[in-house]
């Protein structure tokens, strides 16, 4: 039996051992066998006065990372981003700011902090957002930690650029009108990134968020808190639509485990600190999405629609619904990872 989750019952969690959970059991893979060494990287020496602005400690970062080999998938994707972002956590600063102070000198301080913050994040492999707590979506921080995967969707951005409610527009919308939306559906929540934006964009609408570990809820309760939604997002700790009962929205969207077996074996080291259950989509990367795809309609209102991301697995979707008149949409750095698909149409 799902169960909502509570403030009181968030906070007792957030501080409690991470819990081990399954999916339909698709994942098999334990969070133990997944935790990488971390063996100790000395920085190259750095004299006084070598590195002075914001721009040659990123540059700085830059060459380091690219020496090492390091991945970037979570909230950057290349070295450029990720060497600015952590100069500027460290700093204070938004990472649009970057430019503005690029030739401010920096104290030495802060140079030595950022520094170190390169170090570790080479040594350990960890995301640099689980090493500053942070991340950003649609220019928004959120909170994040190792209970819950890096947030790092789509989704936000269609929510903005074909839900506008404007059909004059490149790609035109999928919705007469924002306001019309008054309740959303967030499967798989994790962060609760993905719901916080949605009441950004849907005024008018009350947002319920699932997740199947209740780690990850903790983590979107602070998120929630900190920007004020209580009243307008709900956690849910469940399976899926289990979660919901019968209740019935006008706009699901879901960012679910999608990763493929092959994947799954392949996966950097990075992405090794983060929960195998937010990856592990089974054989062919699709087990959730099936069971989201087979249950949405009995989930939407007669308007409403199912936005799912899915990766790289159009191909395979296709040939496992090639009757479904799946509509799928680009972004500026993805090309068909997202469908979309109307209630009448499932």
């Amino acid at each position: 039996m799902a169960k909502k989750a509570t403030k009181s019952s968030a906070a007792k969690k957030a501080s409690a051992k991470k819990a081990s959970a399954k999916r339909g059991g698709a994942r098999s893979v334990t969070n133990k066998l997944l935790k990488p060494s971390s063996p100790k990287v000395l920085s190259p020496k750095v004299l006084p006065g070598e590195l002075v602005t914001l721009l040659d400690l990123m540059r700085y970062g830059v060459s380091r990372f690219v020496e090492a080999g390091v991945v970037f998938a979570h909230g950057t994707t290349d070295p450029v981003a990720e060497a600015a972002f952590i100069v500027c956590e460290v700093l204070h600063l938004h990472p649009d700011q970057f430019e503005m102070f690029a030739n401010a000198r920096v104290t030495a301080h802060e140079a030595m902090r950022i520094l170190a913050l390169f170090d570790k994040r080479i040594a350990t492999r960890k995301p640099a957002a689980y090493l500053v707590n942070k991340i950003y979506m649609r220019g928004l921080p959120f909170y994040v930690d190792e209970r819950t995967i890096v947030p790092r969707s789509f989704i936000g951005e269609l929510l903005d650029s074909h839900f506008g409610g404007d059909l004059e527009e490149d790609g035109g919308s999928l919705i007469d009108d924002p306001l019309n939306i008054t309740r959303v559906l967030d499967l798989c929540t994790g962060s609760g990134c993905l719901a916080i934006l949605a009441c950004q964009s849907f005024p008018n609408a009350t947002v319920d968020a699932v997740d199947i570990s209740p780690d990850a809820l903790a983590v979107a309760a602070r998120n929630v808190a900190d920007y004020g939604v209580e009243d307008r997002i709900s956690l849910y700790e469940g399976d899926l639509f289990d979660a919901v009962n019968d209740a019935r929205y006008d706009l699901i969207i879901t960012n679910p485990p999608y990763v493929d077996a092959e994947g799954m074996a392949g996966l950097p080291r990075e992405c090794l600190h983060e929960p195998s259950i937010a990856f592990d989509g089974g054989d062919d990367g699709l087990d959730i999405v099936r069971r989201i795809l087979d249950r949405a309609k009995d989930h939407l209102t007669p308007d409403g629609g199912l936005l799912c991301e899915i990766g790289r697995g159009r191909d395979v979707l296709g040939d496992a619904y090639p009757n479904l008149p799946l509509l799928w949409l680009d972004t500026e750095d993805s090309d068909g990872e997202v469908f979309w698909i109307p209630a009448e149409a499932l």
